[in-house]
């Protein structure tokens, strides 16, 4: 589970009674971290060992472990035929045939409606990339860093081309990082080997960032979007609080790590400016280091090489040592707001076991579609269908929305959708509701 990596091997052959039939109940019991299972088509499988093995990573299949993988294994995998083969090693029988397909809250009925939706969706050829849509995004991106850096060659080192200079750096790097997301998601190669290496170009060369870092952590909050525990994007680190949840629990348990009550105030301080130069930079090295990623750290140290190749010729050694700080400030900035508005608005809770389409709609909104809301969002405008189609090139979000929207009337899920001005007035409102006290703190 998880798209997130390389398939170098198939998994071990592990305890359990090959051919056995279990109970929902029997499956649920197995979902601690030295004792896993899940279910796949109805097929149960234990992934103990192949879980510390699994090129997503440990923690987004672990996420899944005593419950119904199905939906999520068939959302992040473009290739399942060649995935299935290294389920086979891990296969330990079946559920019992009087046992329903989905487990605790999740909605047969929906299940089976959205598996049709995203067969309809494939014989469209929705999952189809068109090569030319990202070869200009690319080519923007380069342009932009290159326009950058030609004011300052031509026209001086002034305040004023600086911080231009720093605007269209910044805006490069955002429209980098809507690139890598799409190959780390799989969308624009159909071989996931292609991806792989266009990832590590984009985040590591074009960014200074890690892949393996990304795919990590990425996968785990597209598997339990809002989950407390299960997303890192909900993972405050006890700065903040979030949801209409958290700040109970911890008034109740009296934790009081920060004055959260002034939270609406130090947010605009602490949030969207450091997340990128200092949380993710920190977090990044760290991750690269303690993991001896040593290739992600070259393609990282290519960035950097290149941006002060760059830089130092016109501006000497200090200067470009500010001037990054700032371009990764406003990065920051851009980043946390554009996708924030899409999920700190909505839900956010403990994990209640939904189904595929519920759990996602309940953790994601959409901002209206315009030419400029699709460039400065990179499309993730279109969050709710990302989050179902985390594979689907972006440049078919449009087309299957629709589709989407009219399922959702169906069976009565909240579909949303938001002016751009809306969505950022609702983060910011989500993000100062707490101000208020509330008991115990």
């Amino acid at each position: 589970m998880g798209g997130g990596g390389q398939l170098t091997e198939a998994g071990e052959q592990v305890s359990g009674r090959a051919g056995g039939v279990y109970t929902w109940e029997e499956v649920q019991s197995h979902c601690n971290r030295n004792d896993q299972w899940l279910v796949i088509d109805r097929k149960v499988y234990n992934i103990t060992q192949w879980a510390k093995r699994h090129p997503g990573g440990i923690r987004v299949i672990s996420h899944y472990a005593g419950e119904d993988a199905t939906e999520a294994f068939t959302a992040f995998h473009p290739d399942l035929k060649f995935v299935r083969k290294f389920l086979k090693p891990l296969l330990i029988g079946e559920l019992a045939a009087t046992e329903p397909s989905q487990d605790r809250n999740k909605n047969a009925t929906i299940t089976q409606d959205f598996h049709t939706l995203r067969a309809k969706a494939e014989r469209e050829g929705l999952f189809q990339a068109r090569p030319l849509f990202f070869c200009l995004h690319l080519g923007h991106i380069l342009l932009l860093e290159a326009l950058a850096w030609l004011i300052i060659w031509i026209w001086g080192t002034s305040w004023t081309l600086t911080f231009l200079s720093a605007v269209m750096l910044a805006t490069a790097q955002l429209q980098a990082g809507w690139l890598q997301h799409d190959f780390g998601h799989l969308s624009v190669f159909k071989k996931s080997s292609w991806n792989h290496v266009l990832h590590k170009f984009a985040i590591g060369h074009l960014k200074g960032a890690s892949a393996n870092w990304w795919n990590h952590r990425h996968y785990q909050h597209h598997a339990k979007p809002n989950i407390f525990s299960k997303d890192p994007d909900v993972n405050m680190l006890h700065v903040f609080v979030v949801g209409a949840t958290q700040p109970v629990e911890y008034g109740i348990k009296k934790i009081k790590y920060m004055p959260y009550h002034y939270q609406h105030q130090y947010f605009f301080l602490v949030g969207p400016p450091l997340l990128i130069p200092v949380y993710f930079h920190i977090q990044i090295i760290r991750t690269m280091i303690s993991r001896h990623d040593w290739v992600d750290l070259a393609w990282s140290l290519s960035y950097y090489l290149r941006y002060l190749c760059c830089s130092v010729p016109m501006y000497g050694l200090f200067a470009p040592c500010l001037v990054l700080p700032c371009i990764r400030f406003l990065e920051s900035n851009w980043f946390v707001w554009v996708t924030q508005m899409n999920h700190l608005p909505m839900n956010i809770d403990h994990d209640k076991h939904q189904d595929w389409l519920s759990m996602q709609l309940h953790a994601t909104c959409n901002i209206e579609q315009s030419p400029f809301n699709d460039w400065f969002s990179g499309h993730l405008n279109f969050q709710i269908e990302h989050h179902l189609f985390p594979t689907m090139p972006r440049h078919n979000y449009h087309v299957v929305a629709p589709q989407v929207r009219a399922l959702c009337e169906k069976h009565g899920v909240p579909y949303q959708v938001k002016t751009m001005w809306r969505g950022l007035a609702d983060c910011w409102y989500y993000s100062s509701l707490f101000s208020d006290p509330v008991p115990g703190f």
